[in-house]
């Protein structure tokens, strides 16, 4: 198993290295951010969000996030499919979930932690979705055509 992941990861051009990593590091920080939350808060650690959807898409992002960060470590299609599909519903879940306070304090949107960065990662990972989709469906295909020779 672990030579076939390297020649995954090997067989990737750099940049997408580079973007899955980005993915890897991001997903990480989010599984430990809502595993974090359960450990504190147990099922009710989102209670202070007024949608039970939201709050049961938040608490489901601890099975998710970790399931990404497996798909996208094995180098494969579904995982950077479905991290674009957790991004897109968990920047929408943010940011309707914030909205009333970021229209009585706009400024922060700024602060390092929070609605910002979940933005600007979810907009990352979903304009990557297609050239890394592209990339890994070659060396899916023909793993060999990408391998260096040696």
């Amino acid at each position: 198993m672990g030579i076939q992941l390297r020649k995954r990861w090997a067989g990737q051009p750099l940049w997408a290295r580079w973007i899955l990593a980005v993915y890897l590091t991001g997903f990480l920080e989010g599984a430990c951010a809502h595993l974090l939350d359960l450990i504190r808060g147990g099922i009710h650690a989102y209670a202070s969000f007024p949608q039970v959807s939201i709050q049961a898409f938040f608490i489901s992002l601890a099975v998710l996030d970790p399931l990404i960060v497996v798909l996208v470590t094995l180098v494969r299609r579904q995982g950077i499919w479905l991290a674009s599909g957790v991004m897109v519903l968990d920047v929408s879940a943010n940011w309707i979930s914030n909205w009333q306070w970021l229209h009585d304090h706009p400024s922060r949107l700024l602060h390092p932690v929070g609605l910002l960065p979940i933005t600007l990662f979810g907009l990352f990972v979903v304009t990557s979705l297609v050239p890394l989709h592209h990339t890994t469906a070659t060396t899916h295909r023909n793993p060999q055509a990408v391998l260096p020779s040696p």
